[in-house]
């Protein structure tokens, strides 16, 4: 059994959204949503989360296809932490329990590819799962510089297969110095890769500082993160985890402007791991709310809840 960390502490939303009063999905059964909804950041045994609560979890948010993130191979070594973060520092399950999900569920769930990525072998594990149907490679989240060797080796096979690759950033963790991660996506412009986490929506304000995880207060305009999407034809976002809907919540008025300017580089992405899929307590449904409601238009809110992330995968 692995041991179960202790979850981030992610902001609360309970004030600030008003919720929907759509019915709970019975016996297992989807929801029909009006509208289709791409969540591309889930994970199987999520916090020792089940498959069926994944799945009822999913159905819940109204979400139509669902892309799992699959952890590394659970090793001892500096890009795990000596092993303190395998599992994604999560308890998630590898690959092989996303394939079986999918199997089970085809056509509303997709799986990346992953693995621990100076691991010897490495290269021939993302391959192997790519070629069994990964459309991604993901979540890269070790302790490695970002623009490492071992990067520009997943990086490598991402431009082989033609898919995209999602980061975690998380200062002097994960992703290590964002601020040299332009040279990875100009070496590799053909490579599509998705930010997400703590340090990318902190570095969207200029005066940022990197040791603060969940920053407050309103944005100065031109920061890192903000240049890349703007700057790199080849860098995404995603909204996921406490950390998107802090940057969101932090300054509502930047992040309406926000989504409107990079309205085709951003996607829904949930991460999280509760097991209500609605409500104050999961932060998956207040990311889509939140979405939704600072949405600038509706093509925008489309663009960003389903078709940037249907076009980018390939769905």
């Amino acid at each position: 059994m692995r041991t179960r960390p202790t979850r981030r502490t992610f902001l609360t939303a309970s004030t600030l959204i008003a919720f929907d009063l759509l019915p709970r999905p019975s016996s297992g059964q989807a929801t029909q949503p009006a509208e289709p909804v791409i969540d591309i950041h889930q994970h199987t045994n999520y916090h020792a989360r089940t498959d069926e609560q994944l799945l009822r979890h999913q159905r819940a948010m109204g979400v139509t296809q669902t892309l799992l993130l699959p952890s590394g191979a659970p090793v001892k070594r500096p890009s795990t932490r000596n092993g303190k973060t395998n599992g994604l520092e999560a308890g998630c399950g590898g690959p092989d329990t996303c394939i079986r999900f999918v199997t089970d569920y085809p056509n509303e769930y997709f799986f990346y590819s992953n693995e621990v990525p100076d691991l010897a072998g490495a290269r021939e594990v993302l391959t192997g799962y790519l070629k069994m149907g990964g459309i991604g490679i993901g979540e890269q989240k070790f302790s490695v510089p970002c623009d490492s060797l071992p990067i520009e080796m997943v990086a490598q096979v991402a431009q082989e297969f033609g898919v995209p690759v999602l980061m975690h950033f998380q200062h002097q963790t994960y992703n290590l110095h964002i601020e040299n991660f332009h040279k990875i996506l100009e070496k590799y412009p053909k490579v599509n890769f998705i930010g997400h986490a703590q340090t990318f929506w902190a570095y969207m304000d200029r005066n940022c500082d990197p040791k603060v995880m969940y920053p407050r207060g309103k944005v100065t305009p031109g920061g890192l993160t903000d240049r890349y999407l703007t700057d790199y034809p080849n860098m995404f976002a995603d909204t996921s985890a406490g950390s998107g809907l802090n940057f969101m919540f932090r300054d509502e008025d930047n992040a309406r402007d926000f989504l409107a300017r990079h309205q085709d580089k951003l996607m829904f992405g949930s991460d999280c791991a509760d097991t209500a899929g609605r409500g104050p307590a999961c932060d998956g449904w207040n990311i889509l709310h939140t979405l939704r409601r600072l949405a600038p238009s509706k093509s925008i809110e489309r663009k960003i809840l389903y078709e940037n992330a249907r076009r980018l995968f390939k769905l």
